[in-house]
C-alpha cells in the first residue's frame, strides 16, 4: 500500500480545463474529483445520486429554479438527488467534487461540457 498524502494543490497544477473532473481518490463506490471553474454552466440534475460541493479557492454560486446558493473558500454544498441546478463562477474557482464512481458531470444533459469520466491524476 502506498502512504502517501493527496496534495490539492499539487493536483491543481496538473490540469488547465475548466468543468473538467479530474479524480483523485476514491473510497467505496464514491469519487473525489477536482474541478476548475469558470463562467456558466448547464442546468442539469443526476436523479439518482446527491452531489456535493465543497470550494477549495474562489467563489462559486449555485443556481436552483427557485433561488441560489452562494459558497466561498472553505464552504460545501449538499446538491439532493434529482435537483437541477446549474454552477456558475465569476472568476476561477477551484471545486472538489464528491460522487458516486460513474457520475457524468452534465447529469443527462445534451451539452458541448460534458466531459470524459474518470480520468484521474
Amino acid at each position: 500500500m502506498k502512504l502517501k498524502a493527496i496534495n490539492f494543490t499539487d493536483k491543481f497544477t496538473k490540469f488547465t480545463e475548466h468543468w473538467s473532473p479530474r479524480v483523485i481518490a476514491e473510497m467505496n463506490d464514491y469519487q473525489f474529483k477536482l474541478v476548475k471553474v469558470e463562467g456558466e454552466f448547464v442546468w442539469h440534475e443526476h436523479p439518482d445520486t446527491d452531489e456535493v460541493f465543497i470550494v477549495i479557492e474562489g467563489c462559486l454560486n449555485i443556481e436552483f429554479r427557485d433561488g441560489k446558493v452562494a459558497l466561498e473558500t472553505g464552504e460545501m454544498f449538499v446538491i439532493p438527488k434529482g435537483v437541477e441546478h446549474k454552477p456558475t463562477a465569476n472568476s476561477e474557482c477551484k471545486i472538489m467534487i464528491v460522487e458516486p464512481k460513474g457520475v457524468v458531470n452534465t447529469g443527462e444533459a445534451d451539452s458541448s461540457l460534458t466531459a470524459q469520466n474518470d480520468v484521474w491524476i
